[in-house]
């Protein structure tokens, strides 16, 4: 399969969420969850040269001793916030179809594309968690259903971002739009990317025919060589161009031994009650994980493992890329300080075997206040 041209695109799955690191109550630092945080990883990253922050939406934790994701930030208002802070990375908001009105969303995600002057992303996500969407006393529809409501969801973000302002209008089971007016229109034409996260069939047609990116969990590089040649095989016969990205949990050390070590410390301390929560209502409601264990969703809740030295986290990125992926949103142990290491140890590697392109800066990472001009990303 031909990879991008571009290289690995590099992103952060960002820490908005708490305990975002992983399932277990073995930590090397203090939760980074709080906006100031993240701010401080947001300018890290773009210093680096990284190329998009991607958040988690969360509206309840899962229990247990870290009561995982427990504590969030909403994704619009702090895209927001780091938008405003930043210059050249691009900043997604997860949005969970069931809680919004789509004719709010393209409003609120046109505004925030011109607070980033063309930096703005979404990932849209179906819905699964009865606890979270129980709690506002919306029902979750059948599987089918969830993803022929987020097309029409998509199709009113479309219409409303690109035809003349009154002359849009929808009629479906779930929402009605008549003379539909949203001005200003965002700043990136046609539109801003669109992401979906789902590795069902549903999700598959709704991405072919929709979506720019495909924001998958992958259990190995072989049944994700498989679910990306499929998307965009589909994307392909339909005219479109698809772009793929995973989320590793990369962890490393002087020695491959010592980064075994810590993954081993941190599934030994597994929150078993939370992990068990997440699986179980993924494998009931998502049908993304059925594959996983509670072990595989301790880390990242399912980040694939990329664990080593430094040059063996370049090989595995660079064969994450070979088996046809276009971007990696990277979960960390300690965000900030692993974003400094990352641009120090690592990306020089990347950039020397040519997996990521010549956009990324390295020497930048020192310097929070480093600004660049706009690179290509999703």
């Amino acid at each position: 399969m031909p990879v991008s041209s571009l290289g690995l695109q590099l992103g952060l799955f960002m820490p908005n969420c708490s305990n975002m690191s992983a399932i277990s109550t073995h930590r090397i630092t203090e939760d980074e969850w709080d906006y100031e945080s993240n701010k401080r990883i947001a300018l890290a990253a773009e210093a680096a040269g990284f190329d998009f922050l991607f958040p988690v939406s969360r509206w309840r934790g899962f229990g247990g001793e870290t009561d995982y994701l427990g504590t969030s930030l909403e994704t619009m208002t702090w895209a927001s916030a780091l938008l405003a802070v930043t210059s050249r990375i691009r900043v997604y908001s997860t949005v969970h179809v069931p809680a919004f009105n789509p004719v709010v969303v393209a409003k609120m995600g046109a505004t925030l594309d011109h607070i980033g002057k063309g930096r703005w992303g979404i990932n849209l996500v179906s819905g699964w968690s009865k606890e979270e969407f129980g709690m506002m006393g919306l029902d979750i529809l059948p599987h089918a259903e969830r993803y022929q409501r987020t097309r029409s969801f998509i199709e009113i973000l479309k219409g409303l971002w690109t035809l003349p302002p009154g002359s849009f209008n929808h009629e479906s089971p779930w929402y009605r739009v008549t003379g539909g007016y949203s001005l200003p229109q965002p700043v990136q034409s046609p539109h801003p990317p669109i992401v979906n996260a789902g590795n069902s069939e549903d999700a598959r047609e709704v991405i072919a025919d929709h979506c720019d990116w495909a924001f998958m969990s992958m259990a190995g590089l072989d049944s994700a060589r498989a679910t990306v040649a499929d998307i965009k095989g589909r994307a392909t016969a339909r005219g479109r161009r698809v772009q793929a990205a995973c989320f590793p949990f990369v962890l490393w050390r002087d020695t491959r031994t010592e980064a075994e070590d810590e993954v081993a410390r941190i599934i030994a301390h597994k929150d078993e009650v939370a992990s068990g929560n997440w699986l179980r209502g993924l494998n009931l409601e998502s049908g993304s994980f059925d594959r996983f264990t509670l072990d595989m969703l301790t880390l990242g809740a399912g980040a694939y493992p990329v664990i080593g030295t430094a040059e063996e986290v370049a090989d595995q990125l660079g064969e994450i890329h070979s088996a046809g992926l276009d971007g990696v949103l990277m979960v960390f142990q300690a965000y900030h300080r692993d974003t400094l290491r990352f641009a120090r140890e690592i990306l020089p590697l990347l950039r020397a075997r040519g997996i990521v392109g010549s956009h990324t800066n390295p020497a930048g990472a020192q310097d929070p206040s480093s600004k660049r001009g706009n690179s290509p990303c999703p």
